[in-house]
């Protein structure tokens, strides 16, 4: 009887886990409030921008830069944005650094991933080429736009090796930092039931190494747009388009610096913007993925 008691007392024990994990589950899985999404997400960035934009205008408003060819006013900025909507070229300008940006982006993905797995997995490659890889990718991105204009000259391709040069060596060793991480017990369960190989690289290695990867993937991409403005100031032309960077130095050479800011809101808009659109949603599948995720 006595045995019989306490086979009950811990199946209800058991039950009562399971019951509390499913409400944990549930309660995980409940759509955040839109209030508590705008108080925690939204509000707080809004409260920035006005504290900057405040503190910018009271520059102005107590004398502390008089000089608007140095400092210019909030509305005088805006009056540059108005004028650049108005006449239909400010969206050309995001649109032709985004795309090439993106674009480059991807090719750089395509070469770097590839790269990396092999300088991780082969040691001979390793040896031979991580040092480079590293030494790449302390090179500022800037230093190759001389060279790739003179080889390529001033056209599309060379902005896209611009951007190759820059952003392959830090997806490639994110890569290869993610995979060095990988618990040696993986790759031994891996080889057991048969997953050797490419095959072995796709099911074990690239998902154990996903976070490291994606580290990599966000610097390569902060890389390649950083190198892309560097590109568009230096290597500026008709033929090319007027890009944010272009936009940049030719508020430079008219002496405009609301045009200067102009251009410097907007590189920023756009970083801010990839990574919210595109780099946070993958940590979070990552995260939640792993069991790591927690909504704040």
């Amino acid at each position: 009887m006595a045995s019989t008691d306490t086979k009950t007392a811990q199946g209800a024990g058991l039950a009562g886990v399971e019951a509390g994990l499913d409400a944990l589950d549930t309660a995980e899985s409940r759509r955040t409030p839109l209030r508590q999404t705008f108080v925690n997400k939204i509000f707080p960035p809004i409260v920035a921008v006005v504290v900057v934009l405040l503190a910018w205008q009271a520059l102005i408003t107590f004398n502390v830069v008089d000089d608007p060819t140095k400092l210019p006013s909030p509305s005088d900025v805006g009056a540059e944005f108005k004028d650049a909507w108005l006449q239909g070229t400010l969206l050309d300008y995001i649109w032709t650094s985004v795309s090439r940006g993106l674009l480059g982006f991807l090719f750089a993905l395509a070469i770097g991933t590839p790269l990396g797995l092999l300088v991780a997995r082969v040691k001979f490659v390793r040896a031979a080429i991580g040092p480079v890889l590293s030494g790449l990718q302390s090179l500022p991105s800037v230093a190759w736009v001389p060279p790739a204009v003179i080889w390529l000259g001033l056209d599309n391709s060379m902005m896209y090796a611009v951007i190759l040069l820059g952003a392959v060596p830090s997806i490639a060793n994110g890569l290869v930092s993610g995979i060095d991480q990988v618990p040696p017990l993986y790759l031994r369960a891996g080889r057991t039931m048969g997953a050797t190989g490419l095959k072995g690289a796709w099911h074990i290695v690239l998902p154990a190494a996903l976070p490291g990867y994606l580290a990599g993937l966000k610097q390569g991409w902060a890389f390649s747009w950083r190198s892309l403005m560097a590109a568009e100031i230096i290597a500026s032309s008709p033929d090319l388009g007027i890009g944010l960077g272009a936009l940049l130095e030719n508020g430079r050479n008219a002496s405009s610096m609301s045009m200067v800011f102009e251009a410097i809101i907007l590189i920023l808009f756009v970083g801010i913007a990839i990574d919210l659109l595109i780099f946070s949603p993958l940590e979070r599948w990552v995260l939640r993925s792993r069991g790591l995720f927690v909504k704040s």
